[in-house]
């Protein structure tokens, strides 16, 4: 299929990036000296993108560019590329909202689809950094701020109706990557499918089983309606931990392109089931035995930090700004309402964690039957002990999916993990 771009779109490289960024006044003043001296390298590991860092003698920027394909796949599949304008105003937003988790957004190329933002250093992606069984003091508290801060502000309990319409209205076009998430994580794992792949041939009983497993997509069917169908807040839409750039001090939040108007525990459950696919991981990297032990031990204790610290910031928040048109308070006067109104807002936050729950065990499963999987996972050498750590995974994921009410709190999500996961 030829790939058809507008006039005016040229894929940028190397080469190019100085005169692009040479004539924006404001990005050319904060590189400094002149676009000759400026190093320009071309770092995109992901699955959509070009990202270009460049670095010149009074500071650096970060350029990312949506091709008009699928960077993992090529251009047998297209892909419009209005997905770097949704992800040019989710970063705003975010960067209001949560001042200081996000890079800065510097400016935005209506022809190029091209984003110019702070250059993060020394920070790198997180999931790197789980690989190598890297402590991250401060990761629980910013990234819970940040969820709490950006779904909070964006649903119909922080903002009035009218607002929230607004941010419905434009985000709801961002369809093409909305179906890529409807496909590849509640879709394509759970049937035959041409993209899929796994550890075979030791995960192909285990495929099989979640295939022919209809109570777990019975399950998962549930799950993707909520997808589809509750517009709660604004959600990044692809949080996990390759879309976190972390140091031992600094959480910063990337790549919103995912971005529209969906559940609330999306956004949290893909984060938790990324950490426990990681937590997973831990044995397979184990040169002795037992040696990554207490690192899987600060993973399991993160994702409860991260809960914990979300549920709490999200409750303060509904408590002292009550912007929103759901749950008004006059309805709520004197201490028999205010009592009744906690308990409405204890359901809400219980019926969230359910749901997250339930997405973080698909995001498990797509990530280790469906099409682009983590390199938790996939850095695991020898397929025996990556698949037995996959297995293990699995297992979890699904008593997430189909027991998610079970769980009294992320304590008890924490404990059983602990004995799953470490086989």
């Amino acid at each position: 299929m030829a790939i058809v771009t507008p006039e005016g779109y040229q894929a940028l490289d190397e080469a190019s990036v100085p005169a692009h960024l040479a004539a924006l006044p404001a990005i050319r003043a904060r590189l400094g000296g002149r676009p000759e001296v400026w190093r320009v390298r071309e770092v995109g590991d992901g699955n959509l993108n070009l990202v270009f860092l460049v670095d010149g003698p009074e500071g650096s920027v970060c350029l990312k560019q949506a091709l008009p394909y699928v960077r993992l796949v090529g251009e047998s599949w297209p892909l419009g590329l209005e997905r770097a304008r949704f992800e040019w105003e989710a970063l705003v937003i975010e960067h209001r909202l949560a001042p200081g988790r996000v890079p800065e957004p510097l400016h935005f190329d209506p022809k190029l689809y091209a984003i110019v933002m702070e250059r993060l250093a020394p920070h790198i992606i997180m999931r790197r950094g789980t690989i190598a069984a890297t402590v991250y003091p401060r990761f629980a508290e910013q990234i819970a701020e940040f969820l709490a801060r950006t779904l909070y502000f964006t649903s119909d309990l922080g903002i009035n109706a009218a607002e929230r319409k607004k941010f419905l209205e434009r985000f709801s076009a961002n369809v093409e990557l909305c179906k890529i998430t409807e496909d590849l994580i509640f879709t394509d794992p759970y049937m035959e499918h041409e993209r899929n792949r796994w550890t075979s041939p030791q995960l192909d009983v285990a495929a099989r089983a979640i295939r022919e497993d209809l109570p777990l997509k019975q399950a998962v069917a549930l799950l993707k309606l909520k997808f589809l169908c509750e517009p709660q807040a604004l959600i990044h839409g692809d949080l996990h931990t390759g879309s976190i750039m972390v140091t031992a001090e600094d959480t910063r939040v990337i790549d919103p392109e995912f971005a529209f108007l969906g559940p609330i525990g999306f956004d949290v459950g893909k984060l938790l089931g990324n950490l426990l696919l990681a937590c997973a991981s831990q044995p397979g990297h184990e040169i002795r035995p037992g040696e990554r032990a207490d690192y899987q031990a600060w993973l399991l204790a993160t994702v409860e930090e991260v809960w914990n610290g979300f549920e709490r910031r999200f409750l303060d928040l509904w408590r002292t700004r009550p912007e929103g048109d759901a749950f008004p308070i006059a309805h709520f006067v004197g201490p028999d309402g205010a009592r009744a109104l906690e308990t409405c807002r204890r359901q809400y936050l219980r019926r969230i964690f359910v749901d997250s729950l339930g997405f973080a065990g698909t995001s498990m499963v797509r990530r280790t039957l469906g099409l682009a999987h983590n390199a938790d996972m996939e850095t695991i050498a020898d397929p025996d002990r990556r698949a037995a750590c996959e297995r293990r995974n699995l297992a979890l994921a699904r008593e997430l999916i189909l027991e998610a009410e079970r769980f009294a709190d992320i304590a008890a999500v924490a404990d059983r993990a602990r004995i799953v996961l470490r086989g």
